[in-house]
């Protein structure tokens, strides 16, 4: 395959050409791998799912069994004895059977303890094993596990320690040279338990771990430590068996973890413990819940558990309902696929095909296009399961930052993982992350699951795809497609763009540019009718006016300026707001003054009120571009806001809050902020619904609530300082300059080869400033900055989104503007600057106004730290 052209190595096929001997894609009977994506995904059209290690994906008729069962029958309390109760008993002992039917092996040998996943499953295990502590006279056990594990199973240690138990950690090639501590046989005869944990799948690279390690083990040929007793081993199974078949017949671990989600995609928070029925006498229970006494006393210390294992640790009543889903999770996934064999081979076949054409692609240059981890090459399905793990490289071999690379996938509409996978073990052998990487990465903010992908320019985390039984070609080949579109197309070698600081010179943005003379109107107000506003029907550019005292106003930009740097350093004009605007309505079209009152939560009625879904999810414009046609605007003297948008009747809204009775004030979420809401009201969620064809809601924030509700403890302004934010996504502000504007337009035409209107750009990217600084990207450099009497913290630079793909008069997608404004920024997506209010002490209002002189100071550390939260801090 190597050296094929690019269309060649991207047909069927070539893809039917590198699929292994004896292997099956497909399951070659209902219409085909189509029919069923046709028949069972439908959902699906569209979207290009890789991340089936994270969850697999329900098919329809799994959901349409059950859903009958249910109507067709009655279900009670197992602990009960009525009918009902007693059809809900036998039928969780038929699921137990047909569990241990799937992984080959019987009630004699094994028994299942429903958990509500892995997770649990594993925590119970490092409750319940009957460990001997340190100190005792009895030689001590030890709790040992795979450095290539998740997050779940290292974290048994912490009970382990609580227990005075000693914890080793394993390397994988440690496992295969522990021959060389295999004990004496006076030795073998200690009785004390140790337990080795490993992953049958690495969850991380898809690495396959020997099975044959279980009897191994077991049987002292290996020992991970040289120690005296007995070894049990605990299988994390979790990831292998959502793609893989099981046979515990034949590999009798003592422990199995499972959670069902990932091999079903639903019922989620239930999962099992199968454990081997040797030990299972040798389990230490010392909580006891409902269901698992034979008898107990209430007076004294006195408690009977019940025989069964099963029943002992199911504390409480077992999740029966999503225990009949299960049962027809595996009637469905038999029936849909052949079983796991097929499965098996289907998705090997699939990421066979994918690493072999990931690791031919290559820049003009020779550099390779990704950087894979794994410990195979992808040759045989019993040592490498169907994820991939890689890092996207530039053409000089440096990594771009995983964050990005999911910002672009999401542009194509494809959904992967980023991050380290909770397996922070492998993904410090596969990128090199030393132990005091993680702790200085720690101190710099990056913290597990945040979309900080590099630190000195150096990786925090990966990219990782897998495939699922429903996986297509076509899966793949839209994945391939996708890294061959963003990274070698003809401007994957341009320069990327550099702060204003390093460069030598740099134009002023001219003060005639027509884009930027007051009386110009970024976005055209919307006509109102009289019916709504009465006899006052202009709603132009809003002008509030007042002004301060000259006198005031110069005493406070005198004691703001005395320590501010020229504003422009180079001989330029001043610099000075051209536009401002708010968002009434979160992810809404913007609504444009020249000048407007500040509150303490930012501009006055800045998004203040957001769109929400039928379960009170907050929607956005990623979700429904549409917004950006509703057109908010604000009337002071009326004191109400006006909603329009093409096709429908003008509402209005209230700008006094609703205190009444009937305010329910409810709790919503914006990003990671909790806010406290109430409703709009039936009449604008029917506006609304209407409007975006599906059902939603306006819900405002409570004003009763913003100072408790969603404060901010912002990163550079003094540690009393508690800023009340409105329903932003990060700050109160974000600014943007003209110059960084015209800078981007150049480089984006060129690209798309057509003109862009700058107007248009700014739309786009949703600021509430609008400034014209005389060099392009200088506001990266500032640390705070006044206009006229306002003080302002500069918090972090604007980690972009999606969101300015979308054309916010049309509301159209062209995913050309983030690739471009990636390539442009050198990979990264960052443009304008958040702000944040510092209010000056004034018997005055304060006013923001269009005009208004912009004085900056420039921060000492000339590299802004971006924000910590894991969430993209796009301007909804």
């Amino acid at each position: 395959m190597a050296g094929a052209p690019q269309g060649e190595l991207l047909s069927f096929r070539a893809f039917q050409a590198a699929c292994p001997a004896g292997y099956e894609y497909g399951y070659g009977y209902g219409g085909g791998l189509r029919g069923l994506r046709e028949r069972e995904f439908a959902r699906l059209q569209g979207i290009t799912y890789l991340d089936h290690a994270g969850s697999a994906l329900f098919p329809e008729s799994l959901l349409k069994a059950f859903t009958d069962d249910l109507r067709n029958n009655v279900y009670g309390n197992p602990h009960s004895q009525n009918i009902s109760s007693k059809l809900t008993y036998d039928t969780i002992e038929h699921v137990r059977y047909r569990i241990l039917q799937h992984f080959h092996t019987t009630a004699e040998d094994y028994t299942i303890i429903f958990t509500s996943g892995c997770t649990a499953a594993l925590k119970l295990v490092a409750e319940a094993f009957p460990w001997i502590p340190e100190g005792t006279k009895q030689p001590s056990s030890r709790f040992c596990y795979l450095t290539d594990s998740h997050t779940s199973v290292v974290g048994m240690r912490g009970i382990t320690a609580s227990m005075n138990v000693l914890t080793v950690p394993i390397k994988p090639k440690e496992v295969l040279l522990s021959e060389k501590n295999r004990l004496l046989a006076e030795e073998q005869n200690c009785t004390t338990p140790h337990l080795f944990s490993y992953p049958a799948q690495s969850n991380f690279s898809g690495t396959k771990y020997p099975l044959s390690w279980i009897q191994d083990i077991k049987s002292g040929k290996l020992c991970p430590v040289k120690i005296p007793g007995k070894w049990f081993v605990l299988l994390d199974a979790a990831s292998y068996v959502s793609s893989s078949p099981l046979d515990l017949g034949v590999h009798q671990a003592d422990f199995i973890p499972i959670s069902f989600y990932k091999i079903f995609g639903f019922p989620t928070g239930l999962g099992a413990l199968l454990v081997n029925n040797r030990i299972a006498p040798l389990l230490r229970k010392t909580y006891f819940g409902g269901g698992t006494a034979a008898a107990y006393l209430a007076g004294e210390d006195f408690y009977f558990p019940r025989k069964s294992v099963a029943e002992r640790f199911e504390d409480g009543t077992v999740s029966f309902l999503d225990i009949i889903a299960v049962k027809h999770g595996f009637d469905v996934l038999e029936k849909l696929t052949g079983g796991m064999e097929k499965i098996k081979q289907h998705t090997f076949a699939l990421a066979h095909y994918t690493y072999t054409v990931l690791s031919t692609l290559k820049y003009a240059n020779g550099a390779p296009v990704v950087r894979i981890y794994s410990d195979t090459d992808f040759s045989n399905p019993d040592v490498q399961g169907p994820i991939i793990n890689f890092n996207v490289l530039d053409e000089n071999g440096e990594v771009i930052g995983f964050s990005q690379v999911d910002k672009m996938a999401n542009l194509y509409n494809i959904h992967i993982r980023t991050g380290c996978f909770c397996n922070t073990g492998a993904c410090q052998v596969h990128l090199g992350i030393s132990n005091e990487d993680i702790r200085r990465n720690l101190q710099a903010g990056h913290v597990c699951g945040d979309d900080i992908d590099l630190v000195d320019g150096r990786p925090t985390g990966s990219v990782r795809i897998s495939f699922g039984y429903m996986s297509s070609f076509e899966d793949a080949q839209t994945f391939l497609k996708f890294i061959i579109a963003t990274r070698l197309s003809k401007s994957d070698t341009e320069i990327p763009f550099q702060s204003s600081v390093t460069k030598l010179t740099t134009e002023c943005v001219p003060d005639d540019h027509p884009s930027f003379n007051n009386a110009d109107k970024l976005f055209p107000i919307p006509h109102i009718s009289d019916r709504e506003l009465g006899n006052n029907s202009s709603v132009t550019k809003t002008t509030v006016n007042w002004q301060p005292p000259e006198a005031e106003a110069e005493s406070i930009r005198a004691a703001v300026s005395a320590t501010a740097v020229p504003t422009c350093r180079r001989g330029g004009k001043p610099i000075t707001v051209t536009n401002i605007y708010l968002y009434p309505i979160k992810s809404c079209s913007a609504f444009e003054v020249t000048e407007w009152p500040v509150g303490n939560q930012g501009l006055l009625y800045d998004r203040n009120w957001m769109v929400v879904n039928q379960n009170g999810v907050c929607v956005t414009q990623k979700q429904e571009p549409r917004l950006c046609l509703v057109n908010p605007s604000i009337d002071l003297k009326q004191k109400i806001m006006v909603i329009q948008a093409e096709g429908m009747d003008p509402m209005s809204v209230s700008l006094e809050e609703n205190t009444g009775k009937e305010a329910v004030i409810c709790e919503s979420k914006v990003c990671s902020h909790r806010v406290k809401t109430y409703d709009c009201g039936e009449r604008i969620a029917g506006w609304f619904s209407m409007f975006l064809g599906r059902p939603c809601r306006l819900i405002r924030q409570s004003s009763d609530m913003k100072n408790r509700s969603h404060h901010k403890n912002t990163k550079g302004l003094p540690s009393a300082t508690n800023i009340s934010l409105s329903l932003v996504n990060e700050a109160q502000y974000l600014l943007i300059n003209v110059a960084s504007i015209l800078q981007l337009k150049e480089h984006i035409s060129a690209r798309l080869e057509e003109p862009l209107e700058i107007e248009e750009l700014i739309r786009r990217f949703r600021a509430n400033i609008v400034i014209s600084a005389p060099e392009s990207f200088e506001e990266e450099e500032w640390a705070e900055i006044s206009i006229g009497a306002l003080r302002f913290q500069v918090v972090g630079p604007c980690s972009r989104c999606q969101i300015i793909c979308i054309d916010q008069q049309s509301g159209e997608r062209n995913k050309e503007f983030l690739q471009s404004l990636s390539a442009a920024r050198g990979r990264k997506t960052n443009f304008g600057i958040y702000l944040m209010n510092q209010p000056l002490r004034s018997s005055f209002p304060d006013i923001l106004s269009v005009g208004s002189q912009v004085l900056p100071v420039l921060k000492e550390n000339t590299e802004i730290q971006p924000p910590t939260s894991s969430e993209e801090k796009c301007s909804g």
